[in-house]
């Protein structure tokens, strides 16, 4: 059977979250509120800084960045998983295509800003002399940039290999989003070479990123302990501690599930909740209550604005 015969499936089937009936309204209200928060949170960090001059610098270019992902992650696999517990399971092919499209897009940039964002915190801790001449406007927008469009060309290449394959054997995707393990499962044709990408591409490059931003951080924390002064030290761990936690919280949740491709856990869904909506929610809270230069413009921005 060759990949025209595709079209057999015309839409899918999300089986969602497991949960008894009497729950499904308190879920319903609990990601809700997870959502909103997120959007805000977010939306919040964007326009404190946008607002903010001092805090005009690489480092919150990044967290902008970072905020806008998180915004559009969330919204990929959210609205549609609220849509799924009280209304209808249901979701096209093309629409299924698409989100699984957009989510490793938004997903794999944020992985590769993570990275971006640890560099810019060694050139800043270990090289700061340098500094404003390495990591210049030009130099972030290219990285920023690079890693949108780095994350765009991972995303078509598992979306083209993943749907080019037939659909035959079922339509229920047991799972709350279209992500490519699940998906293959209903593929009736070999799926070694995707499996295969799988953990060359997706689980090497998490795995990658992960490592560079580990021997960053080793590198700063060897030049933190080098400063004499304790204040010169909790200030320079202070700028690197929030994003360690974030960074824990992405890679941590993304190599337990794209390492293991055969898997039928039914943990990989607690886990991919965990990484697709509780992470863009806590992001935020986290750069904003670790930061001390975060929290004094917070509170000047919108002391002033009452």
């Amino acid at each position: 059977m060759d990949g025209k015969n595709s079209t057999l499936v015309t839409e899918f089937i999300l089986k969602g979250l497991p949960c008894v009936d009497e729950l499904r309204i308190p879920l319903f209200i609990f990601l809700t509120v997870v959502y909103i928060c997120t959007l805000l949170g977010n939306a919040l960090l964007i326009f404190t800084v946008r607002r903010t001059s001092s805090l005009h610098t690489p480092m919150y270019f990044f967290l902008i960045n970072l905020s806008l992902l998180d915004i559009c992650l969330s919204s990929v696999t959210l609205p549609r998983l609220l849509r799924n517990i009280i209304y209808v399971k249901t979701i096209s092919f093309s629409g299924c295509a698409a989100q699984l499209y957009f989510f490793h897009f938004l997903a794999s940039a944020e992985c590769f800003l993570y990275t971006v964002m640890a560099y810019d915190r060694y050139m800043a801790i270990c090289r700061p002399l340098h500094y404003n001449s390495l990591v210049s406007w030009r130099v972030c927008m290219c990285l920023a940039f690079g890693s949108w469009l780095a994350g765009s060309l991972h995303s078509i290449t598992h979306t083209v290999l993943t749907f080019y394959l037939p659909f035959c054997h079922s339509n229920e995707i047991d799972h709350f989003f279209c992500d490519i393990i699940p998906v293959l499962k209903l593929v009736c044709a070999d799926t070694s070479i995707n499996k295969t990408m799988i953990l060359v591409n997706i689980a090497a490059i998490s795995l990658s990123c992960f490592l560079l931003t580990l021997t960053s951080y080793v590198h700063i924390v060897i030049a933190v302990l080098k400063i004499k002064t304790v204040a010169g030290r909790k200030k320079a761990f202070s700028t690197c501690v929030s994003h360690l936690m974030v960074v824990s919280l992405f890679y941590a949740p993304c190599i337990f599930t794209y390492m293991r491709p055969n898997s039928d856990s039914p943990l990989d869904k607690a886990v991919a909740t965990f990484y697709t909506v509780i992470t863009p929610m806590l992001n935020p809270v986290i750069y904003s209550l670790r930061n001390k230069d975060m929290k004094e413009a917070l509170k000047k921005l919108w002391w002033y604005e009452l």
